[in-house]
């Protein structure tokens, strides 16, 4: 953290925004951010939909502040570290997910393929936004387009 000396993980929005710390992970920080996302998904996955949905959003809100803030401390837009908009992207990605493990990592390796690659309008929204928003909506769009896909292979492979 020397590298940053504004930034705290004492600091909850700092917290936050480095994914509890693994986000500063030196090789792969949003792969490995990302894995933030599944203490608060087993903690939310017995919810309904509505309630579900109604936290997500919440954390994307929220995650406009915290990613606007941290990059700002930081001193750089969107620095690597930065790891709560793979948290929600991940969130977004569970959306209803079907029930067992080989659904989560299948769920972690579409989130991480889009998230990476950015395909059509997913680079573009990268490109073009600033700010916290900018920061979260390349990984809110990589987590639709993740959902969609999850939920087709459920379809095609329901026994899976």
């Amino acid at each position: 953290m020397s590298r940053f000396p504004t930034l705290s993980l004492k600091n909850p929005v700092h917290f936050l925004g480095l994914g509890g710390g693994l986000g500063l992970a030196p090789k792969a920080p949003g792969t490995f951010g990302t894995l933030a996302a599944f203490p608060l998904y087993f903690l939310m996955q017995d919810l309904s939909l509505f309630p579900y949905l109604m936290l997500v959003i919440l954390f994307a809100a929220v995650g406009i502040y915290i990613c606007g803030k941290t990059a700002e401390d930081m001193g750089e837009h969107d620095h690597p570290a930065i790891v709560w908009d793979e948290v929600v992207g991940m969130l977004i990605t569970l959306i209803a997910a079907p029930a067992g493990w080989i659904w989560l990592v299948i769920g972690f390796a579409l989130f991480r393929l889009f998230d990476i690659w950015k395909p059509w309008p997913i680079r573009f929204f990268d490109k073009q936004m600033e700010g916290g928003l900018g920061i979260m909506m390349d990984d809110i769009l990589a987590g639709v387009f993740a959902l969609v896909w999850l939920q087709a292979l459920a379809k095609v492979f329901p026994g899976l």
